[in-house]
């Protein structure tokens, strides 16, 4: 053949049919083999054709050797497909729910890993589960089936103080609510705080937790927006009430608020990643799980676990805080949380991941506490265990009005007068929060006297919240 030019129609000879190919190969060839023989050039052409995988860090043929690689054809996510049928689940207080709510938990019931669920008679519409609901699954958890603010938590401390000291003292207890508390998106102290929850090895566990270590560290001790309060009021204790204390009249702290920003930030990761791992139809979408057999099941445990422990921590600095600014020391604390996920083995053995969203545990002897609204009173509870539920009881007595809806039903005026009758001092929030906007407290707890038995109540007296 000599040294005449090498052409396209030499390389069909050799099975060259790609035309990227054959203008690469003549390209390579008359830049770097142009002395050679055309017989040796298509003899080396042919040879990085059929042994391209030697040829794919060569200083000359690498990029004609990637083109004879196998194009890997990606199959596209197939859609999983929910059940045809709801699973059935327990409803408590069916009539306070609405059919939103309602639909939304047969929807989660048609989940291929749901096994149980149930609805707690303060439940709502949410996104993911409704709020208020309880879904048990196999080895699988919903990241928006625990929700953004991770492991929201009520707590109350009872002091071995009366009525008349806290009318005594209303004053200095307003203030410590200014002065000790900080609520709302971004919110913090402002003050230097330790406390082993910032030195826990989780948060070099993963990058995103590393990130969020600063974002933890300043917020600690602090409280979301929206429905979240710190307040002080009257409790009022039954006999046999399991608390080591007499039955009459104390002081009460009562703080509801979550993990801040670092649940949110791990909710809203871990969702994206779900949602992309696990392609459900839309209606649904927003029920995509995370497989505790993978890395990122794994990880959104972990993170998840951590956030609910911070969550307590904030807690636990909101009541300490206050109680030295005043000087009092609390005889007994009663927490309990929802927006969180447990394993728990059931009465067959079978181990599964319990969902609580707007929901807490209320296994046999459990205590708890159940908020009403700023006028109406919460109920300090002991669970029962009830099988159906799911060992859960509601987390308060749940809203009947969106928040819209609310400031369209309550001037700030009104809202006042309202506080004002049943001698109720307001810092900060709106009437979003108006009592109308919540569900009555006391049907509410009706409705699930086969989950809890009251040994107490709650009622507010002068309440923080944020400003909005």
């Amino acid at each position: 053949m000599g040294k005449s030019k090498l052409k396209g129609k030499d390389l069909r000879k050799i099975n060259y049919s790609n035309n990227q190919a054959i203008s690469l190969a003549v390209d390579i060839i008359s830049k770097h083999y142009k002395h050679s023989l055309k017989e040796e050039q298509l003899t080396l052409l042919h040879d990085v054709k059929q042994r391209y995988t030697e040829y794919l860090d060569h200083e000359h043929w690498s990029v004609l050797a990637r083109e004879f690689q196998p194009v890997e054809v990606l199959k596209e996510k197939s859609e999983i497909p929910l059940l045809k049928d709801s699973g059935q689940f327990h409803v408590f207080g069916r009539k306070h729910i609405t059919s939103n709510a309602y639909q939304q938990m047969e929807l989660a019931m048609r989940l291929p890993i749901a096994r149980k669920g149930a609805m707690m008679p303060d439940a709502h519409q949410g996104y993911g589960l409704p709020i208020g609901g309880v879904l048990a699954t196999e080895n699988a958890v919903i990241p928006y089936g625990v929700g953004l603010d991770i492991g929201c938590r009520m707590s109350l401390s009872i002091y071995d103080l009366n009525s008349r000291y806290l009318q005594k003292h209303a004053y200095q207890f307003k203030t410590a609510l200014k002065e000790r508390t900080n609520f709302g998106t971004g919110g913090e102290l402002g003050i230097a705080q330790e406390h082993e929850i910032l030195d826990r090895a989780e948060f070099g566990a993963t990058s995103l937790l590393k990130q969020l270590h600063g974002k933890a560290v300043k917020q600690l001790g602090t409280s979301g927006s929206g429905n979240h309060f710190v307040e002080f009021g009257l409790v009022s204790l039954k006999q046999d009430n399991e608390l080591g204390l007499p039955a009459g009249e104390y002081i009460g702290l009562l703080s509801h608020s979550g993990s801040r920003g670092l649940g949110a930030s791990i909710a809203k990761h871990y969702m994206g990643i779900a949602m992309e791992k696990c392609l459900l139809p839309k209606s649904a979408r927003h029920l995509a799980w995370l497989d505790l057999s993978t890395e990122e099941g794994q990880e959104y445990w972990l993170s998840m676990t951590l956030a609910g422990d911070y969550a307590k921590a904030c807690h636990d600095q909101i009541h300490y805080h206050l109680s030295k600014y005043l000087g009092i020391k609390p005889v007994v604390n009663i927490e309990n949380h929802h927006n969180f996920a447990w394993k728990e083995k059931q009465v067959d053995g079978e181990e599964l991941i319990v969902h609580r969203k707007g929901a807490t545990p209320a296994s046999e002897g459990e205590l708890g506490i159940i908020p009403g609204s700023m006028t109406a009173p919460g109920f300090i509870v002991r669970g029962k265990g009830h099988e159906g539920a799911l060992q859960s009881a509601s987390h308060g007595a749940g809203r009947k009005m969106s928040r819209q809806a609310a400031r369209e039903s309550i001037s700030g005026s009104a809202m006042k007068k309202l506080l004002s009758e049943h001698k109720v001092t307001l810092i900060g929030g709106g009437t979003d929060e108006a009592p109308v906007a919540y569900k009555n407290i006391e049907e509410v707890m009706k409705s699930q006297k086969e989950l809890v038995e009251v040994i107490g109540q709650f009622l507010p007296k002068i309440v923080r919240m944020d400003k909005n």
